[in-house]
């Protein structure tokens, strides 16, 4: 008699002595099953784990971390991959608040409780720290806007990182650098990834499908934006010269889809030899902003390229990926010189006193005249 066990979940695993092995999950995020597919002790574990998620333990924040997972907010409101992480933290959270009473949440000192978690957290990292809090705080939210907590002792705590990437812009000869020394099948994530703006999840997933010769299609994961994007005539290059190895764009080296973590790992290599430090492959998409808006590109011009909110645009290029740049500056000047030449008013500004001293002289003979 077979049984079908319904969310089952499974990764493989290369062990030290490079055997692959396969492990198996009541569902993603959830626990570790015991046997093998199809033994009694496999399925007993799969009904263990089963049980304890639909029976939380109620007036603890174990119950609220669990029914914020089978909340809409969480299943559909936010993307897999926001999701993922969440699950990752709110593991954390369980193991160190699971038996934390919802009652005490009333207390104000329990407020004190969560912020010397999240300083012991930051003694490891503090951009962890902030996320774990985060979640918390975001779980509690959910919680205190269904009514099921009288406040929440999380909110407005601040964050402990302030880092920013606003200036980390991948430069000319960086880019030339790395598609000298890198292997072929990073060239082309490189040029995808400069010339369309886009993130590295969508990358790694796009189709050749979504290429017919002059634009790529996409939707993005994250926002679930529609972006078409006609294609640079550098890309266009390396997109129809680039081997079809598989319905994916973007493959390893034995021409399979990559893994977010096989990529990453892979990239930061390729980064190394080819002496690049503290650039990122996330760092491209601020790069793409910023050689649109060089180019003479505007806002929406950006926006149809990137995909990124209208809203999000201005906000974006003065503060997170355009800080001063001068090369945009040196455009601006360029742009204001041609306005004045084309309205005549360059002779006009001959004839203007070019210091301050003259400037000054001229205006008390005038004075004295009138």
């Amino acid at each position: 008699m077979r049984i079908r066990l319904r969310g089952i979940n499974s990764r493989r695993k290369r062990l030290a002595n490079g055997t692959v092995r396969t492990y198996f999950y009541a569902w993603k995020g959830g626990p570790p099953l015991r046997g093998d597919p199809g033994t009694p002790d496999f399925v007993a574990s799969y009904n263990e784990a089963v049980t304890k998620r639909i029976a939380p333990p109620t007036g603890t924040l174990l119950a609220l971390l669990f029914r914020f997972q089978e909340s809409a907010e969480f299943q559909f409101g936010i993307s897999p991959r926001t999701r993922k992480d969440y699950i990752k933290h709110i593991k954390r959270i369980e193991r160190t608040f699971g038996d934390f009473p919802i009652k005490a949440l009333d207390d104000p000192r329990s407020r004190s409780v969560f912020l010397e978690w999240r300083d012991r957290l930051a003694q490891t990292s503090l951009r962890q720290a902030d996320y774990a809090y985060g979640t918390l705080a975001r779980v509690l939210s959910w919680a205190h806007n269904r009514g099921l907590i009288i406040k929440n002792p999380c909110a407005k705590a601040g964050k402990l990182y302030h880092g920013s990437r606003a200036n980390k812009i991948w430069q000319d000869d960086h880019v030339s650098q790395f598609l000298r020394t890198a292997p072929t099948y990073l060239r082309l994530a490189m040029l995808l990834a400069i010339n369309t703006g886009q993130r590295q999840g969508d990358l790694l997933r796009l189709p050749w499908s979504a290429y017919d010769g002059a634009t790529i299609k996409l939707r993005q994961r994250k926002t679930g934006a529609y972006v078409p994007i006609p294609v640079a005539d550098a890309l266009k290059t390396a997109l129809d010269a680039a081997p079809r190895r598989s319905p994916i764009m973007l493959t390893n080296s034995d021409g399979k889809p990559w893994s977010e973590s096989g990529f990453q790992g892979a990239w930061g290599k390729a980064t190394t030899r080819a002496g690049i430090r503290g650039l990122t492959f996330h760092d491209l998409r601020g790069t793409a902003v910023v050689t649109l808006a060089r180019a003479g590109c505007n806002e929406v011009e950006i926006y149809s390229i990137t995909g990124h909110k209208p809203g999000d645009v201005q906000a974006i290029l003065t503060t997170h990926y355009l800080p001063r740049d001068a090369e945009v500056a040196g455009n601006a000047i360029a742009k204001l010189n041609a306005y004045k030449t084309a309205r005549g008013d360059q002779k006009e500004d001959e004839n203007l006193p070019t210091t301050l001293p003259t400037a000054l002289k001229m205006t008390k003979l005038k004075t004295r005249k009138s």
